[in-house]
C-alpha cells in the first residue's frame, strides 16, 4: 500500500505540474524537472512549490490529526474540531485588522500563538475535573464555535479591504506559494515529524493501555505533552502559511488505518494518506473551474463535510447495535 500511495502521489504531482493557466505536456514537465526546456521556470519556480507544499502540508495535518485522535481515542478528535485552526485564524485576524498590511513572519507568529493558546484553553477547561477524553472533544467543539463567531465579528467590523484580505486568507489556499514561503515551514514540519517518529514506538505502547505502557517504561505525561505540542505545531505552521485547511487532519488518519489495516497511532499511513488527499484536493481545485484556481480549502470543506456526515452515521450505528 505504501508503494501504491507513493505512485499515486507521483502521478498526481505530475498532473498538478501540468495543470495551470497554460497546460504543459507531461514530457515537458519531466524535462523541466531535469533543468531542460522552455517551461523550466513555470514548472520549477511557480508550480513545483505548490505541489511540494500540498504533499508536506497534507502530511503535517494528517500527523496532527493522528496524534490528537490517538490521545482522545476518538475519530472526531482533530485539530479542526478542537478549534486550533480557528484559534490560529483568530491570531492572524487580530494582527491583520490592527496593523493592516503585515509581514508574513508576523502573521505566521500570530497564527501560531493563537493556535497554541487555543490548545491550552481547551486542555485547561477539559481537565479541570480530571482526565476525560470525551469532555476534551465537547469542550473543543464549543471553543471552536465561539472562536468562529468571534472571527466573523472581527471581519464584520473591519474595513472593507482588510475584511476581503482576511476572508480570502480564511479560505485556505496553496495559490501563489513560492520557495521562499516554504523553506522555514518545511524545516519546522521536518523537525516535528522526526520528533513524532522517534516517539512513535512509545505512542503505540500507550495505545495498548496506560498500565502496560507504564510497566514497559513509558513516561505518559511527558509523552502526551510533547506529542500534543508537536501536533499543535504542525497545525499552526500549515495554517500560518495557507490559512485554515480543514478535514485533512480529521479524515486522513482514519482512511490511512483502513487502507493499511494498522492499529495504534498509525503515523506513517496517516502522513502518506494526508499528502495524497491534499494533493488530490489541490488538483481538483485547479480543474473544477479552470482556468480559475479555487482555494484548496473550499474543496476540502465540501468533501470533508460529506466524510464527517458518514463518520457520524457510522458512530451512531455502532452505538445502536
Amino acid at each position: 500500500m505504501t508503494v501504491a500511495l507513493v505512485v499515486l502521489a507521483a502521478a498526481l504531482a505530475v498532473l498538478g505540474l501540468c495543470q495551470g493557466a497554460v497546460w504543459v505536456a507531461p514530457g515537458d514537465v519531466l524535462a523541466a524537472l531535469a533543468g531542460r526546456g522552455d517551461s523550466a521556470i513555470v514548472v520549477v519556480q511557480w508550480r513545483l512549490p505548490r505541489v511540494v507544499g500540498a504533499l508536506a502540508f497534507g502530511a503535517a495535518l494528517a500527523l496532527a490529526g493522528a496524534v490528537i485522535q490517538d490521545q482522545t481515542r476518538n475519530p472526531l478528535g482533530s485539530p479542526d474540531m478542537l478549534g486550533i485552526d480557528a484559534g490560529a485564524y483568530t491570531g492572524a485576524l487580530l494582527v491583520i485588522t490592527s496593523a493592516g498590511s503585515v509581514a508574513a513572519g508576523l502573521l505566521s507568529g500570530a497564527a501560531m500563538a493563537g493556535g497554541l493558546l487555543t490548545a491550552l484553553l481547551v486542555y485547561g477547561l477539559s481537565m479541570r475535573s480530571g482526565t476525560n477524553r470525551g469532555k476534551l472533544i465537547v469542550v473543543g467543539i464549543a471553543v471552536n464555535a465561539m472562536l468562529t463567531a468571534i472571527n466573523a465579528w472581527i471581519v464584520l467590523r473591519a474595513e472593507l479591504e482588510v475584511a476581503i484580505a482576511a476572508t480570502g486568507w480564511s479560505a485556505g489556499s496553496l495559490n501563489g506559494l513560492g520557495w521562499d514561503d516554504l523553506s522555514v515551514p518545511l524545516l519546522v514540519i521536518g523537525v516535528l515529524a522526526a520528533t513524532l517518529a522517534v516517539l512513535s514506538r512509545s505512542m503505540n505502547q500507550a495505545t495498548i493501555g496506560d498500565e502496560v505502557a507504564v510497566a514497559t517504561g513509558v513516561r505518559l505525561r511527558p509523552l502526551r505533552l510533547v506529542t500534543v505540542l508537536a501536533a499543535v505545531g504542525c497545525t499552526t505552521t500549515v495554517t500560518a502559511v495557507t490559512g485554515p485547511i480543514v478535514f485533512i487532519a480529521l479524515a486522513a488518519p482514519q482512511i490511512g488505518r483502513r487502507l493499511f489495516g494498522t492499529s495504534g497511532a498509525g503515523l506513517l499511513p496517516a502522513a502518506l494518506t494526508g499528502g495524497v488527499l491534499l494533493l488530490i484536493a489541490d488538483v481538483m481545485s485547479q480543474l473544477l473551474l479552470a482556468p480559475i484556481a479555487l482555494p484548496v480549502g473550499v474543496v476540502t470543506t465540501a468533501v470533508g463535510g460529506t466524510y464527517l456526515l458518514w463518520l457520524l452515521i457510522l458512530q451512531v450505528r455502532r452505538r445502536t447495535h
